[in-house]
């Protein structure tokens, strides 16, 4: 089956995150790649510097998923089931969970940057627990590290809600402040734009998974700065539990 005629995956991470389970059809299958498409989807593939979640199909290990235009792929370690096979999809709950944690932590480290420097993400990745951001400074204000580590955390502490909404690609073309990378990284197809909001501190687009308010992130530890070039500064940052009161 060409990869055009894969039918579109419906993306049930972008309305509930907290969704470990649930009930799916295979729709397509690559032999040569190990790999099926569903019908839906709770894994997320990777993308946005978020990488893919892992789990199991029934019973067989799902160790990679990617995106393929509109369509989701999960490799397995283990045979294929036939088209029309339907199962229990099950994601590595511990492993998506640490990654919420830090896909908020970032969110919150950027709208720090943003409304105290007005400086534009360039980049950025993260491992569940750990992450980079890299940022436009040239060079970092005197003592960086500690006072973003320090408002990082107030703003975790605020316990600020975050509220997860779609909008038409067109009425969220007019606000700028929501793409806050260099680059646009929304793929052509996306008509429907996922704003995640960190409520009273950042909004932006982002396909990715998130807790429900800042809180449930713990604590952010600013591991390093590093320059990696004229105007581009990178931020390693760890998440950990909370600090006891």
């Amino acid at each position: 089956m060409s990869p055009l005629d894969v039918p579109p995956t419906e993306r049930l991470y972008l309305e509930d995150a907290y969704l470990a389970v649930a009930p799916v059809t295979v729709v397509a299958l690559d032999g040569a790649g190990g790999r099926v498409a569903l019908d839906r989807t709770p894994f997320y593939p990777t993308g946005g510097g978020q990488p893919h979640d892992t789990g199991f199909l029934g019973t067989t290990r799902v160790v990679e998923v990617r995106s393929e235009g509109e369509a989701v792929w999960h490799r397995l370690e283990g045979e294929l089931p036939a088209v029309g096979t339907e199962l229990e999809a099950r994601i590595d709950w511990e492993r998506r969970h640490q990654l919420m944690r830090t896909h908020t932590a970032l969110h919150v480290l950027c709208g720090v940057i943003w409304n105290e420097y007005g400086t534009a993400v360039t980049g950025g990745n993260m491992e569940p627990l750990s992450a980079r951001m890299d940022f436009e400074f040239d060079p970092l204000p005197e003592g960086f590290g500690s006072v973003v580590e320090r408002r990082v955390n107030e703003e975790i502490e605020a316990d600020r809600p975050i509220v997860v909404s779609f909008l038409d690609r067109a009425a969220a073309a007019v606000d700028p402040a929501l793409l806050r990378t260099k680059t646009n990284l929304l793929p052509e197809y996306v008509t429907r734009v996922r704003v995640v909001d960190i409520v009273g501190l950042d909004k932006q687009a982002d396909g990715g998974t998130h807790v429900r308010s800042t809180a449930e992130v713990g604590h952010v530890r600013v591991v390093k700065t590093e320059s990696k070039g004229k105007g581009n500064k990178r931020i390693r940052i760890a998440v950990e539990p909370a600090v006891p009161a």
